[in-house]
């Protein structure tokens, strides 16, 4: 009976170790197994019920060990602008969407009107990490949890606007308008004409943006919370508008991480 209570307490223990050491991956866990398998090796031997009971504990430490390497694969950063086409996008409207030298350009056509090139993919919590500069006027933004008819979107927006008009605020398209805008200092944040890095973070009711390392929008909503939908780069209406964009890329985020 000692050596049972000793064999189960040590089981426990290790599987409290493996919640632990979720962010180091499944090596770890895979070490751990091997370890507390040698070091009961003795008590294995001694009786075939303790035996059966440690291999029931081993094959749920093995099951919950492919689950967490599932999640750390799920947290990595994938990429969704390959430098080359515009693969994994679709270009809404007749606006001007293409590549050149590695950069994705967008700019106002001839009917001068609302343009979106959206992911082929839907993202519901993620965080995306991109750079633009502004050509001419450089009136632009990221819709996420979006949906679109025609060239009418709805969703929301992290904005991306010329000086003074609010770049990483969130605006509400065909809704509530703006839900969020920069304080005095946010507005000083942009690089007109330069490139800048825009991190949008969206799980949940919760949106944080970030531009070039300050910290814009933190904010709960809880419509945004139920919307569903693609990520989408918008070219604004009134004509005049190049938008330059590069290192486009998205972490997906397992709910409650």
């Amino acid at each position: 009976m000692r050596v049972q209570n000793h064999l189960e307490g040590t089981a426990d223990r290790f599987s409290e170790k493996i919640y632990k050491r979720k962010q180091e991956g499944s090596n770890t866990i895979s070490r751990f197994i091997i370890i507390l398998s040698v070091r009961n090796k003795r008590l294995l031997h001694m009786n075939p019920l303790f035996r059966q009971f440690m291999k029931n504990k081993i094959i749920l430490c093995l099951g919950l060990s492919l689950f967490l390497s599932a999640s750390l694969f799920s947290q990595k950063w994938v990429s969704l602008f390959n430098g080359k086409d515009l693969s994994g996008w679709k270009n809404n409207g007749q606006e001007k969407w293409y590549v050149q030298n590695g950069e994705m350009i967008c700019e106002s056509g001839p009917e001068k009107q609302y343009g979106y090139l959206s992911t082929d993919k839907s993202y519901q919590n993620f965080t995306l990490s991109l750079q633009f500069r502004q050509e001419a006027n450089g009136n632009s933004g990221v819709f996420f949890r979006s949906s679109i008819d025609g060239i009418k979107i709805s969703g929301w927006q992290a904005e991306i606007a010329p000086p003074g008009l609010h770049t990483g605020g969130i605006y509400e398209s065909y809704g509530r308008g703006w839900l969020a805008q920069p304080d005095s200092a946010g507005e000083k944040a942009l690089k007109f004409g330069k490139w800048n890095t825009y991190v949008i973070r969206v799980e949940g009711d919760h949106v944080t943006t970030t531009l070039n390392g300050h910290q814009i929008v933190d904010m709960h909503d809880e419509k945004i919370g139920q919307g569903k939908g693609f990520i989408a780069l918008q070219i604004h209406s009134g004509g005049g508008i190049r938008v330059r964009w590069r290192k486009i890329k998205i972490k997906e985020m397992v709910s409650g991480t």
